[in-house]
């Protein structure tokens, strides 16, 4: 017998296909940048580090100059045609880095589709989590990190071996694909139940769940929600409940962050090819993004089954021991042709973000805030994200540069134990709440 709430997942991927055109976007600066900065992308200049370091960068900072405002608007027409409007600057994005010629350019489109990945952080999980019975929330609010890995696992493989400008191009096509599948998704009822459109979100549910099962609880819940005293913005975000999420959530974008992930995706191939592993940069890089994939299809299994909190703690420890191992390797073993622990570490590293750091915060960004809070409140968590991650590209080559990758990897390590220490004595655990269960716990 097929599951009657099977179009629930299928809105859910749907949805998480933004997640590839970020990811594509991420992984992106990888592989081609040893072409863009020998001069064989084609164009007539080249950057130099910094300048790389800038266009690397720059795709976090357009995140981050986005969050804020796409809460405010996504409160206002809806998450689904927020989603499909973003289709049109992603395009321009990729035609300013397709088209360049010369280095604002591409710096442009960078921002741009930073913007527009940054919008999808905040959008997609909000949307998916939104149109996920309870206890299918964990699983399907992994969609977004399931699906940005493979989005960089996209470009992994195809800028290794195809030229910078075909790159571009079928990273381009992403956002065209996501529109064609997307428009035909409903709205998310959530929303479509706050601005009084009743016999909208009926029908939406109705299409989620399967026209002949029961959704008076579901629908009767969100009517309750959404008929709450209305309060002000400023009053919902300076309640305690809404304070505290924030903390929490913030916390763990910062530690998703300064654990090294962005250093080490943004800069792969620079990273194995110092390792002197002996394999293709390029090559490592490509396994290094489909063990990234398999390891977040994991979480998507497990989440619901183990806990948002165990996942954490037991992928902090990892991640602590894999940053220690490799500050271990740069400072003492690089030179003795073992780079084979360069890369198996950095692939278990892998593993436990993947598992836990990569998908973990962003669904619990989606279930700490009430309603009434929950786009602005979600839109900073995800600003602090973009910034961070704005910190740790832009410093990563610099601190190298500067102290060498052994001190990098240690300061990695002793983030990863903060962390660990952080869930352990504070993050509580989601699984299985209601809205209103987490807001009681966090009062």
């Amino acid at each position: 017998m097929v599951y009657p709430g099977w179009k629930q997942f299928i809105a859910g991927v749907i949805a998480a296909l933004g997640a590839v055109c970020l990811g594509a976007c991420i992984g992106w600066s990888g592989p081609v940048e040893s072409s863009y900065k020998e001069g064989k992308a084609g164009y007539k200049f080249t950057p130099n580090d910094d300048e790389w370091g800038w266009i690397s960068s720059l795709l976090t900072l357009g995140g981050a100059a986005v969050c804020i405002p796409i809460g405010v608007i996504i409160g206002i027409i809806g998450r689904k045609l927020t989603m499909l409007i973003l289709v049109i600057p992603y395009l321009l994005g990729w035609a300013l880095i397709g088209f360049a010629r010369n280095l604002i350019m591409i710096y442009l489109g960078r921002f741009i589709i930073g913007a527009c990945g940054g919008s999808f952080c905040v959008t997609a999980p909000m949307y998916t989590t939104e149109v996920a019975e309870i206890n299918k929330r964990g699983m399907m609010g992994c969609f977004f990190q399931l699906f940005l890995v493979h989005g960089i696992l996209y470009s992994y493989i195809f800028g290794g071996f195809l030229k910078p400008n075909i790159v571009n191009l079928l990273c381009g096509i992403l956002p065209i694909i996501f529109f064609i599948t997307f428009i035909w998704m409903p709205e998310s009822p959530v929303y479509l139940m706050q601005k009084g459109k009743t016999e909208k979100a009926e029908k939406a549910m109705k299409f989620l769940r399967g026209k002949d099962t029961d959704i008076t609880a579901e629908l009767n819940q969100m009517a309750e929600e959404s008929k709450k005293e209305k309060v002000r913005m400023t009053e919902a975000l300076y309640r305690k409940a809404t304070l505290k999420g924030l903390f929490l959530s913030v916390s763990l974008m910062l530690f998703q962050q300064f654990t090294g992930i962005n250093a080490i995706v943004f800069y792969s191939s620079q990273i194995f090819e110092s390792a002197n592993t002996g394999i293709s940069p390029n090559l490592c890089t490509i396994i290094l993004g489909i063990i990234m994939a398999l390891s977040t299809v994991i979480a998507v299994f497990l989440i619901d089954r183990v806990g948002r909190k165990i996942i954490l703690l037991i992928c902090g420890l990892v991640m602590c021991v894999a940053t220690l191992i490799m500050a271990g390797y740069y400072q003492w073993l690089q030179s003795k042709n073992v780079g084979w622990i360069a890369i198996l570490t950095i692939l278990i590293f892998i593993v436990a973000y993947s598992a836990g750091f990569g998908p973990v915060p962003w669904l619990l960004m989606a279930e700490l805030f009430a309603e009434d809070a929950k786009t602005v409140a979600g839109s900073i968590a995800g600003t602090t994200n973009w910034l961070f991650a704005f910190c740790v590209t832009k410093l990563f080559p610099l601190c190298v540069n500067e102290f060498g990758e052994a001190v990098c990897f240690l300061f990695f390590a002793i983030m990863s134990l903060l962390a660990f220490l952080f869930i352990l004595f504070l993050v509580p655990e989601t699984k299985g709440k209601t809205l209103n269960e987490i807001q009681a716990g966090l009062a």
